[in-house]
């Protein structure tokens, strides 16, 4: 009898499947692959952060070089100072920051502008150190020698020359280095119209120009040049070669407006002419403040230059309008404080002058501030104020504002002790030697003896004398 094999009714037989054993040993490969890549590194974690590149030097340097093109100076440097961070054995990074630094300065008041000149001449001094031998950093040095200088032609003498000495020592270094530079020729261009080597430097000028390089810096000294030769017509002309090669560097402008408004100064008054040549003074100013707007910088310098023009035309109004529009964009800066106390004065409003002198020279509380701003607006609660030491860009601001506290002083508000002050420092000062602050602190110091004794002087001596206010 055939007896048939029973099947597996309720389990299946076992047997092998060597695609599903393939398979699996891929899986296996793959996640060991991944956990030692996990382990060196080479593949990272899920929710890690994504690194982030790390620019160059040279991507940091050429970005620099479009914000100075474009205005836009501090970008310029924060852009130079990352790339030596990056790099900080590049010696030709180092020497544009100084470069840079330099230029900035011409935007600044006294106050402001040495310290930016000492932060230039560390970023060169280190290019020195890493290329002595480079033309382009000796004459770059050059260049911020010959600028900081300037800041002690009125306080140090010996300093200023010593200075000038060396920037000129750089400069013909660089050339023995590249008697091809240009830029260095240019700067020592610069340093021998400081030193009133005006004949050589017009020779080393003449060289220059042979060699048909349009820089800006060469344009701009030949205008330094024949701006030290009373030749402003010229001057501008080439001050306005230099702007169309950068033409949003806005103390270009600054310059040029600034010789249109010498120019109607020296013309007849009240004619034609000089009308025609404020109107061009104010169309450079206006202009750098439109740069300004477009490259969203907060400068006052274009507005003060605006305010200075429309004093000397007499328009305090429209003066004390462009000095207030300043404030509005650095409410705590000294100087422009003391700009609206001369506006103030020259309009007769001498009483509107004392706060806002004080608050350029003593510095001022925040409250205080809006009494020199003839009030805040709504929410401006005011700015505190440091104020500026004397010095020849500050001068002005220290004999009016002692000149008027002497003259408003009476037996009953005696602000004489203030004057008296101040007069006492201008005449401690490198500058207290000068005939015309010598006149104003004796007629200041005079009206503050008649008030001492009561005496009826006091009232024929009640406009304050001084002398007139210095024309750039």
């Amino acid at each position: 009898m055939h007896i048939p094999v029973r099947r597996p009714l309720f389990r299946r037989q076992s047997h092998s499947n060597i695609y599903r054993i393939f398979f699996l040993a891929l899986i296996i490969l793959w996640a060991l692959w991944i956990i030692r890549g996990v382990d060196l590194g080479t593949i990272q974690q899920a929710g890690n952060a994504t690194p982030t590149a790390t620019r160059s030097a040279i991507s940091l340097t050429e970005e620099g070089d479009v914000y100075f093109t474009t205005g836009q100076l501090d970008s310029a440097i924060e852009a130079y100072r990352e790339a030596t961070r990056v790099d900080p054995q590049n010696a030709n990074v180092w020497a544009k920051l100084a470069r840079i630094q330099t230029y900035s300065s011409a935007l600044l008041v006294d106050s402001e502008r040495l310290p930016r000149l000492q932060e230039a001449l560390i970023s060169i001094n280190r290019a020195k150190e890493l290329a002595p031998e480079d033309s382009t950093v000796t004459a770059i040095r050059s260049f911020v020698l010959g600028w900081s200088s300037n800041q002690y032609y009125f306080t140090d003498t010996e300093r200023y020359t010593r200075l000038l000495t060396e920037a000129e020592q750089e400069a013909n270094r660089a050339l023995q280095l590249d008697p091809t530079n240009t830029l260095a020729m240019t700067f020592y261009i610069e340093i021998l119209t400081s030193q009133q080597k005006l004949t050589q430097a017009e020779q080393y000028l003449a060289q220059a120009l042979e060699r048909n390089e349009n820089l800006m810096d060469l344009h701009r000294v030949y205008a330094f040049l024949l701006e030290s030769q009373g030749l402003y017509n010229r001057a501008i002309q080439e001050y306005d070669l230099a702007i169309e090669l950068t033409p949003n560097l806005t103390f270009l402008h600054i310059s040029a407006g600034a010789n249109y408004r010498h120019l109607a100064f020296t013309s007849p008054p009240e004619s034609e002419q000089q009308k025609q040549l404020y109107e061009k003074s104010l169309e450079y100013f206006a202009r750098a403040a439109k740069i300004n707007e477009q490259i969203s910088v907060n400068d006052p310098a274009p507005y003060i230059s605006i305010a200075k023009t429309y004093s000397q035309m007499g328009e305090y109004f429209a003066a004390s309008r462009n000095v207030l529009k300043a404030l509005d964009f650095n409410p705590a800066k000294a100087d422009v404080y003391g700009q609206l106390g001369i506006v103030f004065f020259k309009s007769r409003n001498y009483e509107g002058s004392i706060p806002a002198l004080k608050c350029a020279i003593r510095g001022c509380t925040a409250a205080e501030s809006c009494d020199a701003r003839a009030g805040c607006n709504e929410g401006d609660f005011g700015t505190q104020v440091t104020g500026m030491p004397l010095s020849s860009d500050t001068l002005v601001y220290y004999y009016t504002y002692g000149s008027v506290l002497a003259a408003l002083s009476r037996p009953q508000d005696n602000k004489c002790p203030e004057a008296i002050s101040i007069f006492d420092e201008i005449r401690a000062s490198p500058f207290g030697s000068d005939p015309a602050t010598i006149g104003i602190i004796q007629s200041g110091k005079a009206i503050c003896q008649s008030v001492a004794k009561a005496t009826p002087i006091l009232r024929t001596t009640a406009t304050p004398i001084t002398a007139p206010t210095p024309t750039p």
